[in-house]
């Protein structure tokens, strides 16, 4: 049964990297080693912060562009796991006042 993945980089000048993959140590190495996106390669070194497994590819990767939409401090509340701060965080959701 094969593994696909989402995975979250963070890289060197504190930015998120969101993709998806079939082989997740693979594709961190080629990130790692500059073989990445372009994005990535001008942020090195990269440290994998998050990911999620999936059963197909189509879902990954659908995943990794609903991450993608996501603002910096919404990537970060998944990243620790504050489930309850990503509503709070959704563009399309209204802010309560302060």
């Amino acid at each position: 049964m094969k593994i696909y993945y989402l995975y979250i980089l963070q890289c060197s000048d504190g930015t998120y990297y969101t993709g998806s993959t079939r082989n997740l140590e693979f594709r961190i190495n080629q990130h790692n080693t500059g073989l990445g996106a372009n994005y990535t390669r001008k942020r090195l070194p990269l440290k994998l912060v998050y990911y999620e497994e999936f059963m197909r590819i189509d879902e990954a990767f659908y995943r990794e562009k609903q991450i993608q939409g996501w603002s910096h401090r919404k990537k970060k509340a998944l990243i620790e796991r504050n489930f309850h701060k990503l509503k709070e965080y959704s563009k399309n959701t209204p802010r309560q006042a302060r």
